[in-house]
């Protein structure tokens, strides 16, 4: 099925990227390492070693492997989760980029 042809609520507002990147969840002043598996422009997928509760407030820290490239840091807030055995998928919307 072509992306024409599927209905509007299918369709992503956003491109997402798979990343597969190892990302570092700033909240309560506690660091968690996890793993961001996609980005886009407005939200990110995260899989966490740990539960987060929908509305919970998460700074995101994915650093740059490259020296001349800056990292990413942003604000952001769980829009969604989804547990999968002692890990959780974590839908994160991008508040603010610093």
């Amino acid at each position: 099925m072509s992306e024409h042809e599927r209905g509007y609520d299918e369709k992503r507002d956003f491109i997402r990227m798979r990343v597969d990147a190892n990302v570092s969840l700033i909240h309560a002043g506690q660091e968690i390492e996890g793993i961001c598996l996609d980005l886009s422009s407005s939200g990110m997928q995260v899989q966490a070693p740990r539960q987060f509760s929908v509305g919970d407030q998460l700074t995101v820290r994915i650093d740059s492997e490259h020296a001349a490239l800056k990292g990413l840091e942003a604000d952001t807030e769980v829009v969604w989760t989804k547990t999968a055995g002692d890990e959780q998928h974590l839908g994160l919307k991008i508040l603010n980029m610093r």
